[in-house]
């Protein structure tokens, strides 16, 4: 198997003269240049993203990527492997952070079962069965996945972009589920960017200090076993899981269609960097929700000229401070879109300051 065409083919390019409508219609609205911050200059960029000069932020496309890791058997979680299988039910059930922030978005929300330990019921509502192995081979020990194993989760992924490109999607928000996947998307992240272990290895579920410095040392490990290889295939193969694989494949296949991104916290800022990592103008097609808790989440923004949203603590992956940051996004075009002019209001240029 093969990864989609998106991996391979640039991403579209912005619609430069509709970002220069809009900045100069900012700069005509009843306020002083500037005045609204990121809120004026998200409304520039979805503009030149979605070519209109009525940028929007109403339909949501959410779609949760879940897959169990092998590297677990190192005892590197605080929770048991059962979780992720458990927790799809939760997202199919309505009663995840996920599930209560896209019924209040008004979003669409969809669960992409990659492969768990556990066992899933079948036909669960919302739940796609896109299963390509139980969990991914401990990384410590060997590579994760095969090349096949990354295509197939790669192939997942932009076929949920598919999905939301066909639902008329003004944005794609992905998440993640997968006991683990801090240690996979650290390890990721430490052969990306030339940093060590200690620097970038965070709590996860909820490590104390010596379950963090034990996640460290596997991660030390697992890097040595896998060498200096930095290509983007080679990498996600090694040490990635394939939930983490799927939202690289997911990113890219909205952002080839068109859509604008909200990128979650650190295992989906990872997932973006592999992506960036692959076709560097992707960047241009991402918005950053929020700065997690995770530490080795500042890197990561540091890295791909980040400059995230919110800062609240939050490190509870599923999207869920993407969900959060939806109402901004939708603030930001709503103001450009209705706010009056200085010329529409009578209002004085020099007044406004």
């Amino acid at each position: 198997m093969t990864p989609p065409n998106s991996w391979q083919s640039s991403s579209p390019q912005l619609d430069l003269s509709a970002m220069a409508r809009a900045e100069a219609r900012q700069n005509t609205l009843t306020k002083p240049p500037g005045s609204l911050g990121q809120l004026e200059q998200l409304a520039i960029t979805l503009c030149g993203q979605q070519h209109t000069d009525q940028p929007r932020a109403d339909r949501v496309h959410m779609a949760i990527f879940a897959g169990d890791h092998g590297v677990c058997d190192e005892g590197i979680s605080a929770f048991p492997q059962a979780v992720t299988a458990q927790m799809i039910a939760n997202f199919a059930g309505g009663g995840a952070a996920i599930s209560v922030m896209a019924r209040q978005l008004g979003a669409a929300l969809e669960v992409v079962n990659l492969g768990t330990v556990g066992d899933v019921a079948d036909g669960l509502p919302g739940v796609i069965d896109a299963r390509i192995r139980p969990c991914t081979r401990n990384l410590a020990l060997e590579p994760a996945m095969t090349a096949d194993e990354v295509a197939a989760a790669l192939q997942a992924g932009d076929a949920a972009a598919e999905r939301a490109h066909q639902a008329g999607a003004d944005l794609f928000i992905a998440g993640d589920m997968g006991i683990g996947n801090t240690t996979s998307a650290t390890a990721i992240a430490c052969q990306l960017l030339g940093q060590p272990p200690e620097f970038l290895t965070g709590p996860g579920t909820g490590l104390n200090a010596d379950g963090v410095n034990h996640k460290a040392a596997v991660i030390v490990r697992s890097l040595a076993r896998h060498g200096n290889d930095t290509t983007p295939l080679a990498v996600l193969a090694s040490l990635g899981g394939l939930e983490v694989a799927a939202i690289a494949g997911a990113i890219l296949g909205a952002a080839s269609r068109g859509i604008p991104v909200l990128v979650d916290g650190f295992i989906v800022s990872v997932a973006a960097l592999v992506a960036c990592k692959q076709q560097p103008e992707l960047r241009h097609w991402l918005h950053f929700a929020h700065h997690s808790a995770e530490p080795g989440h500042n890197a990561i923004l540091q890295a791909l000229n980040a400059r995230p949203l919110l800062n609240l603590g939050m490190r509870l992956g599923e999207g869920s401070g993407a969900a959060v940051a939806v109402p901004l996004l939708r603030a930001a075009c709503a103001l450009h879109n209705q706010m009056a002019s200085f010329a529409d209001a009578g209002v004085s240029d020099q007044s406004a300051g």
